[in-house]
């Protein structure tokens, strides 16, 4: 149980989102080693046994269902992340933006694939992953989700996210990705120095200067709309700005007290969620939701949105309070 008025710190709360990464990374990166050990001993047994080994059936730009995601998406992605564009026919700005990720496809010569699902053909895959607008963009990294970015992007933008993309599944899930579409030898990613403004903010955020986090990681957003390590810092920056001088006991007493008191329960789940009791504040806030109507339930809806962004939309904890979330609204 945590005293009265305590809060933990900025640099509490990103370890441990932080530790949650570290963990699924290093599962993920184990995974990718073993796909990739398979494969090594397939190799060599078709090799002793004289047969040819098979040609490469990768391809830079692939159409994916909801039957060929498992094998065009997650097992491919323990050897190159994918990248996927979700897109509709009807959506204008997917026109826009499908052109632009299928070129950088061909300039980074298969250092990631991209798969294209078509949501209204795939409204499953489209559920399961969360999709609430599109273009959407995600990357799979040795079978694990990598948010990148929702809406149109520059081409420019584009090529810092998938430059980040492809250092991270380098370093930490061990995943490589090379020219697979020619056999060529694998390229590797350029090292990239931390960019100053973001390296500022999560100093700001680390010192406890809270106000100061929130401005410098919205001048980074302004730049880099699409900077999900900055969206990430900006909703812990927010939520513990929100919490600061609030007594833990007399928020929950209140919130049992006044069930329908929206501001009281949107103060309780704040202090479960950097409590560690995730669940519970998304329970509470899916609660909310259920009980409220018009201007109140559009509030507690929206601010389950922003502790979604805290936790990650890859978290399973996420995903199961999106589907309580729905069965509330609709």
């Amino acid at each position: 149980m945590q005293p009265r008025n305590s809060r933990p710190n900025s640099s509490a709360l990103r370890g441990a989102v932080d530790l949650a990464a570290v963990k699924a990374a290093g599962e993920a990166a184990q995974k990718a080693e073993q796909a990739r050990a398979e494969r090594a001993r397939q190799a060599a047994a078709a090799e002793a046994a004289g047969v040819a080994p098979a040609q490469s059936a990768h391809q830079l730009v692939i159409d994916v269902t909801e039957d060929t995601f498992e094998t065009e998406v997650v097992q491919r992605s323990t050897e190159v992340p994918v990248v996927i564009d979700f897109w509709a026919e009807w959506c204008g700005p997917c026109k826009q933006l499908s052109p632009v990720l299928e070129g950088l496809a061909e300039e980074y010569a298969g250092r990631f694939v991209l798969a294209k699902i078509d949501v209204d053909s795939n409204q499953l895959l489209a559920q399961q992953f969360g999709i609430q607008g599109i273009p959407a963009v995600m990357a799979v990294v040795a079978g694990q989700l990598v948010p990148l970015f929702q809406g149109a992007e520059s081409a420019a933008n584009i090529r810092k996210i998938l430059d980040q993309l492809i250092l991270v599944a380098e370093q930490r899930f061990g995943v490589g990705g090379g020219a697979v579409a020619q056999g060529e030898a694998p390229t590797a990613a350029p090292e990239r120095p931390e960019d100053p403004a973001l390296a500022a903010a999560h100093d700001a955020l680390d010192a406890g200067d809270l106000g100061g986090a929130v401005q410098a990681y919205k001048n980074v957003l302004a730049d880099q709309p699409g900077n999900t390590e900055a969206k990430l810092g900006l909703a812990q920056a927010e939520l513990l700005q929100r919490i600061e001088g609030l007594d833990l006991q007399a928020v929950r007493a209140a919130a049992a007290a006044e069930p329908k008191n929206v501001g009281i329960q949107l103060q309780a789940a704040d202090l479960d969620l950097v409590g560690g009791h995730v669940e519970d504040a998304f329970g509470r806030l899916v609660d909310t939701v259920g009980r409220t109507a018009g201007e109140d339930r559009d509030t507690a809806r929206l601010r389950l949105l922003e502790l979604f962004e805290v936790i990650g939309s890859d978290d399973p904890r996420v995903t199961a309070a999106r589907t309580a979330l729905a069965r509330v609204l609709f």
